[in-house]
């Protein structure tokens, strides 16, 4: 830990910046949440916890209150969208602790959220809703509010999300996010309900998560909270007004989409009586996620948004903040803040880059309109061990491993030690402090 203590003010309350607090203030470092939202809390449907994420978790100690909310799926199963046949099937009980440790696991988003703000309280940081950020001081590291005062720090961390006011600062010109011609439609129904139907009844009483893939289209479906609650996500493209992100879902045509599917998708969707569809939308890769000045770093969907057909989203933005509070466990002084971000920088952009493009691949995968390539696809799926660039992503013996098995803090191990040695690259070494 530093000579002196250090303070961070993270911008936004998601679970990247409630993750990044959590690590930071465990590193016994000063951390203020600014919030533009003037009540706490999180709003959405169903989330996916991977192996990369509960490691992360465990360390930090709450695994345990996560999973007393969670679903462990038993498998991963890729179905045809004509009659739901079984094209590939994964194993994940007992396979993800088995291989690496930790489970993989379905959580409501207000319940990780929840306990995210309720360790970050206890260990000490500082909430402040209602703070709508107008500026940033990215050379003196002074947050400008509106109708509240100037908040300074030592560093300013920016993870207010895909349509990131910190973003558009660091560029210094507008940067909305962009479409991608894809929406979804986000559901949840009650379990008992489904039992009620016999074709539904397998789908409510396994705990596993199914994919439906079909033309310019997927669905994706689990439990949640143990298994009273069934997450349903329908991906297709993007039909909202110009304007509009989001709006009410006509029912009817959300189900004149899917007409042709799985009678099964039919039936469940039978039951829907009202939701949403949200437009799903990206950012462009930034050059650089931190201002020269070192006093400033963009993390999460800030900068590196992506589609959520690997399910790694919200991951990604957990691993960022756990490596930003590793680095911070060992930063010795206040002059090492600069190749902190540096380190920080080079140890996930490449990684998240990867991952980003990744569930655009896999868009493509899933949503093959009928003709050879997806009959190539299906065979694979059907009839192949996974091979390197399987169709199954997450079957993909490469690949992988390379996802769940990512540990965030033997990351900053490896990275601090080159650091310590001299052989970091584009740090600027052991400077003397000055404190």
């Amino acid at each position: 830990m530093a000579e002196s203590q250090i303070h961070v003010a993270v911008i936004g309350a998601g679970l990247g910046g409630l993750a990044a607090a959590i690590g930071i203030a465990r590193a016994g470092h000063k951390v203020t949440i600014l919030e533009q939202a003037s009540v706490l809390g999180e709003i959405g449907a169903g989330i996916q916890i991977p192996p990369n994420s509960s490691r992360i978790l465990k360390h930090y100690g709450l695994l345990e209150k996560i999973e007393s909310v969670s679903v462990r799926p038993s498998d991963f199963i890729i179905r045809s969208y004509r009659d739901g046949a079984v094209l590939n099937k994964l194993n994940m009980v007992p396979f993800a602790e088995q291989h690496y440790g930790v489970p993989y696991l379905h959580i409501h988003r207000a319940d990780y959220h929840r306990i995210l703000v309720k360790e970050a309280e206890r260990m000490g940081v500082k909430l402040e809703l209602g703070s709508m950020v107008t500026g940033i001081d990215f050379e003196n590291a002074v947050i400008r509010r509106r109708e509240k005062p100037d908040v300074g720090a030592d560093l300013i961390l920016g993870a207010d999300g895909l349509k990131s006011i910190c973003r558009e600062l660091l560029l210094g010109h507008p940067d909305p996010p962009h479409l991608t011609g894809d929406l979804a439609y986000r559901i949840i129904i009650k379990a008992e309900d489904m039992k009620r139907h016999p074709d539904l009844r397998e789908l409510a009483e396994k705990p596993a998560i199914n994919y439906w893939i079909g033309p310019h289209g997927h669905v994706v479906c689990y439990l949640l909270q143990g298994g009273s609650l069934y997450n349903i996500v329908l991906i297709c493209p993007d039909n909202l007004p110009e304007m509009a992100n989001t709006a009410k879902a006509d029912l009817q045509e959300m189900r004149d989409f899917f007409t042709n599917w799985d009678p099964r998708l039919k039936a469940l969707l039978g039951l829907v009586q009202e939701t949403m569809k949200w437009r799903l939308l990206d950012s462009q890769e930034l050059e650089s996620w931190s201002h020269p000045s070192g006093k400033f770093l963009l993390l999460g969907d800030a900068c590196h948004a992506t589609l959520p057909y690997l399910a790694q989203g919200a991951a990604q933005a957990v691993e960022d903040g756990a490596v930003l509070g590793a680095l911070f466990e060992r930063i010795e002084h206040r002059s090492q803040l600069t190749d902190i971000l540096t380190i920080y920088e080079r140890l996930r952009k490449p990684r998240t880059t990867r991952i980003v493009k990744g569930s655009n691949a896999l868009r493509d995968i899933f949503h093959m309109v009928h003709g050879p390539r997806q009959e190539e696809r299906d065979r694979q799926l059907t009839q192949h061990a996974p091979f390197e660039g399987y169709p199954n992503r997450w079957a993909d013996p490469v690949f992988q491993p390379w996802l769940f098995g990512y540990d965030a803090f033997a990351e900053v191990d490896v990275a601090w030690k080159d650091y310590k040695e001299g052989t970091f690259p584009g740090t600027a070494g052991q400077l003397k402090p000055d404190l």
